[in-house]
Formats: structure tokens, C-alpha cells, sequence
């Protein structure tokens, strides 16, 4: 199956985020990807657990580090969200096959992903504020890039 959008974790280290992400890709069509090490240990059983059902609807790949997701899905553009930028995610133009990714939450993605991506995009947040959890920003950047990509699935 083709999916118009992905999500991409690198290094997660916080499972319940994990799962949080893989039940909105799966309600939202989104295929995930998981760049290994993580930071607690992927198990289907545990994953089952914390995403209760919702595991069985998640398109999820695994890769066993950075350069394993780079060879992987050729000619997509990689995108990573981040607050070390000031380009608002709201000035953007999503194509379909685009990759987003989100770096771990205890350290964000390392300088050599920053180097590597196509475009790296920021949430504007209020004055003083440095970050919002890694989930809710996964999901508010996918929800406009689904809107202008027309990619919300699509009800009966």
C-alpha cells in the first residue's frame, strides 16, 4: 500500500509517546517508521500493550539506525520538526510521499539528521516557551499537512 504521508521517530526514548503515534498514524492513515536504538525495548507484545488495538492498523517500519531510513523510500523528501529553526511549519507546501520526522524527546535529532533532511520546519509557540511534547507536535504538523495534501482518510 502507498501512503500519501510518513512519520518517522528517530531514537524514541519515551514508549508511551510511541505509542501515542502509532495509534494516530493508524487513525489517520499515516505509515510510521522507527529508527533504531530506541530508548526502552520495541517488542510487539509491549507495543500491543500500550497501543491496544490499534497496532494491528499501523503500516510500522523499523530501521536499525539513520543510515538504514536514508536508503529507504528514495526521492521522498525528509522533513524534520524542530525548534531549532524559525520556519513555521504554517508556511510550508506538503507534497504527498513527504517524510516527517521527529527527533527523541530527550535530545532532539543529533546535527548530523539536521544536516541530512530536505527542510526543517518549527511550531510557533508563545513568548518563553521552549517545546511541546513530541506526540502533540507529530500530530498537529501531520493534521495540516493530511488538510493541504487532501489525505485525511476518508469516511463512508
Amino acid at each position: 500500500m502507498s501512503y500519501i504521508l510518513r512519520l518517522a521517530l528517530f531514537e524514541p526514548d519515551i514508549p508511551q509517546n510511541t505509542a501515542a503515534l502509532l495509534r494516530t498514524c493508524g487513525c489517520l492513515g499515516v505509515a510510521c517508521e522507527i529508527i533504531e536504538p530506541c530508548g526502552f525495548i520495541f517488542s510487539d507484545n509491549h507495543m500491543r500493550r500500550i497501543g491496544m488495538d490499534y497496532m494491528e492498523k499501523v503500516a510500522l517500519t523499523h530501521h536499525v539506525d539513520w543510515d538504514s531510513f536514508q536508503s529507504s523510500y528514495p526521492g521522498d523528501r525528509r522533513i524534520l520538526l524542530t525548534t531549532k529553526v524559525a520556519r513555521p511549519y504554517t508556511a510550508f507546501t506538503f507534497r504527498a510521499g513527504d517524510t516527517l520526522i521527529m527527533g527523541c524527546e530527550s535530545a532532539g535529532a543529533p546535527n548530523f539528521v539536521h544536516a541530512q533532511v530536505d527542510e526543517r520546519l518549527t511550531i510557533p509557540m508563545a513568548p518563553g516557551m521552549r517545546s511541546l511534547n513530541m506526540a502533540t507536535s507529530a500530530a498537529i504538523v501531520m493534521a495540516e499537512a493530511l488538510r493541504q495534501l487532501d489525505g485525511f482518510p476518508k469516511t463512508e
